[in-house]
């Protein structure tokens, strides 16, 4: 990808430190199927973004956004589990759930104008 696109790149960092969190997890706590589901959602979503460039059109555009919408959500569920359960620590928690949060506002909007073009 030539053009700077800031979901773009955000989402891909966002997939980065998904998988070091997933290293974290399994690697000293030894808790798989949490972070095989944080693995799979947290990288999911740039995956989505990175269709949504190639799209065929419009509808498939908003379609591939609003899926990686719904993986953010589920990605910020599972974070919340992990604190609250004390898998990480609240420095952990704030700082990558911080990361969530910002791309769960970034997809917001996107997906906004599918309604107000």
């Amino acid at each position: 990808m030539s053009e700077k696109n800031i979901i773009v790149e955000k989402s891909k960092a966002f997939a980065l430190r998904t998988i070091n969190l997933y290293r974290y997890l399994t690697e000293n706590h030894k808790i798989y199927p949490i972070a095989v589901q944080v693995l799979r959602s947290g990288t999911s979503i740039g995956a989505n973004v990175r269709e949504a460039i190639r799209a065929q059109s419009k509808p498939d555009f908003y379609a591939k956004m609003n899926i990686a919408l719904k993986e953010s959500s589920e990605t910020e569920y599972w974070f919340e589990l992990l604190y609250e359960s004390n898998y990480i620590n609240q420095e952990q928690f704030n700082s990558i759930h911080c990361d969530c949060r910002e791309l769960i506002k970034i997809l917001m909007s996107i997906t906004k104008t599918q309604n107000n073009p």
